[in-house]
């Protein structure tokens, strides 16, 4: 925030205080490895400081960071990122972890608040609650959840990454958001052959398709985010986040029409199946 508003703040009175970086770098650490230079904040995605591993809590954790993130006047561009050689990894078999949620008993509210709410939120508060440039990074394959990646402005890619749909093939209709952003970025049709067959799209086949603006090798996927960012800062800061609010309309349509739907869909059929055994 420039500094002359951010002391206006402070004479008038009577303003709350916004997120503070140092507060809630701490406080999403687990997830998240923050770090910020000149209003540039990188995201970089992990477990164990290892390779993200995807997990309940940081289903959970992703939707509230992002507005948290949002919410800090400071942050003027985010880079979002994984750790090591891969986006996000799997705790075990994809479909055993599928199997078990459609079965195991669960608390109460459980699937509103872990399913249907989370799933809901880091999309929306993503793409609703960040009003700042966004690059992604992805810097791996990834077992899921690249549909934040690629609902960035800018998204590059190393050349391992991968993107895929990986929800039939476990059990459960694509509803979530990655149907979504295929489905915007790549048509109906072929959206379609990658939902029914989860095959992976390449990082040089995104490329041809649209999907990513870039494909890079590992060592050059940061330092280009972190120019692309550079770049970006150099334009005055209402123009830079007037220009992303231009860049995110056609998402924020997407999901209205489209999020709800699909994510309903895919809870009724994960519910139908449970039922019929």
């Amino acid at each position: 925030m420039p500094a002359e508003l951010d002391e206006w703040h402070d004479r008038s009175g009577g303003y709350v205080r916004r997120p503070r970086f140092a507060e809630y770098a701490e406080k999403y650490a687990d997830h998240f490895a923050m770090r910020r230079h000149d209003g540039i904040i990188e995201l970089r995605m992990h477990t164990g400081g290892g390779p993200a591993r995807f997990g309940f809590a940081m289903h959970n954790a992703w939707g509230q960071a992002w507005q948290e993130i949002g919410n800090d006047p400071d942050n003027e561009v985010l880079i979002l990122t994984g750790t090591g050689d891969t986006w996000l990894a799997a705790d075990g078999d994809p479909a055993d972890a599928a199997k078990e949620l459609r079965s195991e008993p669960r608390p109460a509210d459980f699937a509103y608040e872990h399913v249907y709410y989370d799933a809901t939120k880091l999309l929306e508060n993503f793409v609703f609650g960040i009003d700042i440039p966004t690059i992604a990074a992805i810097n791996g394959p990834s077992v899921a959840h690249t549909e934040f990646a690629l609902l960035c402005d800018i998204t590059l890619a190393a050349e391992t990454a991968t993107i895929v749909d990986p929800h039939l093939p476990t059990g459960a209709a694509p509803g979530d958001g990655q149907q979504l952003t295929l489905q915007e970025l790549i048509g109906t049709k072929r959206a379609a052959y990658h939902l029914y067959t989860a095959e992976p799209i390449t990082a040089r086949q995104a490329l041809d398709l649209g999907l990513v603006n870039e494909v890079l090798p590992a060592d050059r996927l940061l330092p280009r985010a972190w120019e692309l960012a550079a770049t970006i800062m150099k334009s005055p800061r209402a123009a830079r986040r007037l220009t992303h609010a231009i860049a995110q309309r056609p998402w924020k349509r997407r999901l209205v029409q489209d999020l709800g739907f699909g994510l309903a869909h895919q809870m009724f059929g994960m519910s139908a199946d449970r039922l019929v055994r």
